[in-house]
C-alpha cells in the first residue's frame, strides 16, 4: 500500500514537471499573477508606461513598472 502511494506521488512529480511556466501560458489570469512584482504593487512590462516609474528588474528583460504614489520612501544617502 505504501509503495503504491510513493509510486503514485512520483507520477505527479513528473506530471508537473513538464508544465509550463505560466508566463507563457494562454490564460491572462495566469500570466498577470506571475507577472507582478514589489510586493503586487507593479506590473513586469518590457517599457513603462508614462504614469508608471521602473523601480527594480523582474528578470533580465522584464522592468518592474509601479505608480509612483506605491514607490517605497527612500531613506538616508
Amino acid at each position: 500500500m505504501v509503495t503504491r502511494s510513493v509510486l503514485l506521488g512520483l507520477v505527479v512529480l513528473v506530471l508537473l514537471s513538464y508544465v509550463p511556466p505560466g508566463r507563457s501560458g494562454p490564460n491572462a489570469y495566469i500570466r498577470k499573477a506571475f507577472a507582478t512584482c514589489w510586493r503586487l504593487h507593479g506590473i513586469c512590462k518590457q517599457k513603462c508606461l508614462k504614469p508608471e516609474e521602473y523601480h527594480i528588474l523582474c528578470d533580465t528583460t522584464f522592468l518592474c513598472c509601479v505608480k509612483p504614489k506605491q514607490m517605497p520612501i527612500l531613506t538616508g544617502k
